[in-house]
């Protein structure tokens, strides 16, 4: 008789724990399939489009998908900023005008831009920032001196221009350049 019970209640038991998991999987399938939505281009936000979802706000990261690079931007390009993140040009703009950002492209803890010598024209990079979503298109690729510092000016039109270092050319740096779809 007792075992009869215990073995109703672990039956019981193990409902209730398939029941809770399937519940736990189908919501976290939800909240993926929310965040694919908001990234993949059929159901892309236009520009300057305001995110609603997920409570993507607070979200400032460059996404290219073509080389997989999926990362956090931070104020600033010194040390600290750029070995942990992709570094925001300070004087260019956040979501109007020339955005600038440089990265590291080898040897450092974080590498975000060493793939971005595999660009091609037209391939598109996502910008967001605190729940705007910029689509570009990349426009330019050139290999300028490190003291051509008038990429970094501001714009009229939207673009975005992305810095890392040439390699074993210290004097050199990597510039694409995105302008808006």
């Amino acid at each position: 008789m007792i075992l009869k019970s215990l073995k109703k209640i672990l039956f019981i038991i193990f409902v209730f724990i398939l029941i809770f998991v399937n519940i736990l999987f189908l919501k976290s399938d939800k909240c993926n399939q929310k965040i694919l939505n908001v990234v993949t281009n059929e159901n892309f936000i236009e520009s300057e489009e305001i995110i609603i979802e997920n409570n993507l706000d607070n979200i400032w990261r460059l996404t290219i998908p073509c080389i997989g690079l999926d990362a956090e931007i931070a104020d600033g390009t010194d040390d600290e900023v750029l070995n942990n993140w992709i570094g925001h040009f300070e004087t260019t703009g956040y979501s109007d005008g020339n955005i600038a950002l440089a990265a590291h492209n080898r040897g450092y803890p974080v590498n975000y831009f060493e793939n971005i010598k595999n660009l091609e024209f037209g391939d598109e990079i996502i910008y967001y920032y605190h729940g705007i979503a910029l689509r570009f298109s990349v426009s330019e690729m050139n290999i300028i001196k490190d003291t051509q510092v008038e990429v970094l000016e501001n714009t009229e039109e939207k673009i975005i221009t992305l810095i890392t270092c040439v390699e074993n050319e210290p004097e050199y740096r990597r510039c694409v350049i995105g302008k808006e779809k």
